[in-house]
């Protein structure tokens, strides 16, 4: 009697503990909710304070369809939607340079700076894959007041948060219900765009060293009175605002080495001389951009010149390359793509604002045929980075492999047939 006695004490001890523990769980999963029911309310709140100073480019599209549409296709309605940019943030915040985490924000979606409080909240939903906030969009740009061109980048300056006025390049702006509209002279100058294009501020201990326009103000094309707007805010005959009357107005699909405009960056010239069982090729590169070539920082800044011979059945019987960028190393002396653990430039053989770069091979003649084909190729090199890095890109994106960011971009090709006496 007295071990059944036993036995039902310690079963209900035992139940005890299990409704306990039943309790428990439960209360820490309502408490789990509610904490993650008031971050949710709490993100919402902190989105809508952002969208009200700068209102989401989705806003401007019921008045403004062809720039929004425009605006759409170009790099910047990406600035913090890519694959490779969630990636280098994550590898950034990794990084024991990543304290200031609103550095790469600062570029990819520069409002930012009026809202560093909220800073975790730009992370947390690039790092979602589907971000519902703006990076680079309208209000980033026409709500810039100022350019502080003391500072290194030069820093915008925005109009009051929550301000109605937005800035452009136009006199004749249509009124209208949404904003007041203003002009200003900032908006056909290039220090509106020096914030994002001049230097990478995470290696701005570099200083010059790691200047990307390199001497573009003292460039042929900037003396003659050209400005960026003047080659990737091209002017065309349309509407600013729907149903307004046509009139010259800038293009938004801001094209550079995504878009047409690349092919004018450069032009190849080719020469072979063939002296006997020796052949030479002398490749003439010509920057035609008043601006470094590349410009883009250490993960992809690389242009990359192809020289490949074919002889026989076009069989390749000589390739060769030359490579465009610069090679940073870390604080322990290694090679890194990633502009935040650069400290040095080690080699620097960017193309100058409209620099001629003269490249010379030489190779065996080709034999067992009378005439063999000179294919010379400048293209914008894919990606690169350590190989965690590039999985990490490949896996991000539901293009994979064939991403864009790994294929290359094609500049400029030149192809030639050349005979061999004999």
């Amino acid at each position: 009697m007295a071990g059944q006695s036993m036995h039902r004490i310690f079963r209900a001890v035992a139940v005890k503990k299990t409704t306990l523990a039943v309790v428990f769980v439960a209360l820490a999963w309502t408490w789990l909710g509610t904490v993650e029911d008031r971050t949710l309310a709490q993100d919402a709140k902190s989105q809508a304070s952002i969208e009200k100073a700068f209102p989401n480019s989705n806003k401007c599209k019921r008045c403004h369809e062809r720039v929004f549409e425009e605006w759409e296709t170009s790099p910047l309605s990406r600035s913090i939607h890519s694959p490779a940019f969630r990636a280098t943030l994550d590898a950034f915040l990794a990084s024991p340079e990543g304290k200031d985490k609103a550095l790469c924000f600062r570029c990819h979606a520069p409002h930012i700076r009026e809202f560093q409080d909220h800073t975790q909240l730009f992370i947390d939903q690039v790092k979602s894959g589907d971000p519902q906030l703006d990076g680079v969009a309208c209000a980033q740009c026409h709500l810039i007041k100022q350019v502080d061109r003391a500072k290194h980048p030069p820093e915008p300056k925005y109009e009051a948060p929550g301000s109605k006025t937005l800035y452009g390049p136009y006199k004749d702006f249509s009124q209208n219900l949404a904003h007041q509209s203003m002009e200003l002279g900032l908006f056909k100058k290039s220090d509106l765009c020096l914030n994002c294009h001049q230097a990478v501020p995470s290696a701005a201990n570099l200083g010059k060293a790691n200047d990307l326009l390199g001497n573009w103000d003292q460039s042929k094309a900037v003396k003659s009175g050209k400005e960026c707007q003047s080659c990737h805010m091209p002017e065309q005959t349309g509407e600013s605002a729907n149903g307004e009357k046509k009139r010259t107005v800038a293009n938004h699909t801001f094209p550079g080495r995504i878009g047409k405009l690349r092919q004018e960056a450069a032009k190849l010239d080719v020469e072979t001389k063939i002296e006997g069982d020796k052949t030479t090729v002398i490749v003439k590169v010509q920057s035609l951009v008043p601006h470094n070539l590349p410009t883009t920082h250490p993960a992809w800044a690389s242009v990359v010149l192809d020289l490949v011979i074919k002889g026989k059945n076009l069989k390749t019987v000589f390739s060769d390359k030359r490579i465009y960028g610069r090679v940073y190393h870390n604080a322990k002396g290694e090679k890194t793509q990633f502009d935040f653990e650069a400290v040095k430039v080690v080699e620097d053989t960017v193309l100058k604002p409209e620099e001629l770069r003269v490249e010379t091979f030489t190779f065996p003649t080709p034999k067992e045929t009378r005439t063999f084909d000179v294919e010379a190729t400048l293209s914008y090199a894919p990606i690169t980075g350590p190989a965690p890095f590039l999985q990490r890109i490949e896996a991000e994106s539901s293009k994979g492999t064939s991403d864009p960011v790994f294929q290359p971009i094609e500049i400029v090709t030149r192809t030639e047939n050349v005979p061999i006496a004999r």
